[in-house]
């Protein structure tokens, strides 16, 4: 059986691409067959970005939608948007006592404000033109389990979940399917040293039944599996990446 994830030259969009998972997803979608373009809020890493994929500079802040419909109205007037990839997120780990206001907002609308305005846009040009589309959530497992230190994380990326079934339900009727990716912590050069901290390595990495942290190549893979032509008959649906984490 020869594997086609069905992605040759559609196109994608890809949020907050700037180093990490963002890249990695981003490289993996080209690599089989998509023509990738990828965001960052700055300016030159978005230039970075555009000479890596071949395409016009995108400098895209998720939680300023006049910035989320510039940048989508550019991408769909250079061919369209087949796939989107919503991966900007951000984190800011603090003990319940010492979240601010600022640290709470920052979160929630990066990561799930930012989700819904920037689906919104690529949506309504899908709908304008009747061009079926796959959107892909990053969220974490952290939507489905409480992890210390990390309220307003888990309160967006649960939020995210249920945003993924809303949206689901509602563009199904157009071919527009909505799936999320839940990793694990995933280790890339961004992470590494926070992971690699004793304290937080034991912590994390004890209840991980697979005995390891992600590897991006592992997110990677269920990007491309929820964006393509091989989960067809897949909607509404979050695919936990954890190596078990949220089995026990």
């Amino acid at each position: 059986m020869t594997v086609d994830f069905g992605l040759n030259r559609r196109r994608a969009l890809v949020s907050g691409a700037a180093g990490g998972l963002g890249t990695a997803i981003a490289d993996g979608l080209a690599e089989l067959g998509a023509q990738v373009v990828a965001t960052s809020r700055d300016v030159r890493t978005a230039h970075w970005l555009a000479e890596r994929y071949g395409t016009n500079p995108c400098t895209l802040d998720v939680r300023d939608t006049a910035s989320i419909h510039t940048v989508v109205d550019q991408v769909w007037a250079d061919g369209g948007i087949d796939i989107l990839v919503n991966n900007a997120g951000v984190n800011r780990p603090a003990a319940m006592p010492d979240v601010t206001e600022s640290d709470w907002d920052t979160v929630v609308d990066t990561n799930l404000k930012g989700v819904f305005f920037l689906t919104q846009a690529v949506v309504g040009h899908m709908r304008a033109e009747n061009r079926p589309g796959s959107v892909v959530n990053i969220g974490s497992q952290a939507g489905a389990v409480g992890i210390e230190e990390r309220a307003a994380y888990c309160a967006s990326k649960g939020g995210l979940v249920q945003l993924t079934r809303a949206l689901a339900l509602e563009l199904a009727e157009h071919d527009i399917r909505v799936n999320s990716v839940a990793p694990t912590f995933v280790l890339t050069e961004l992470t590494r040293s926070t992971l690699e901290q004793p304290e937080l390595r034991e912590r994390f990495l004890g209840r991980i039944p697979m005995g390891r942290f992600a590897r991006p190549e592992d997110v990677v893979g269920a990007v491309a599996y929820l964006s393509g032509d091989m989960a067809a008959m897949v909607t509404g649906h979050t695919l936990l990446v954890d190596g078990g984490w949220t089995a026990r």
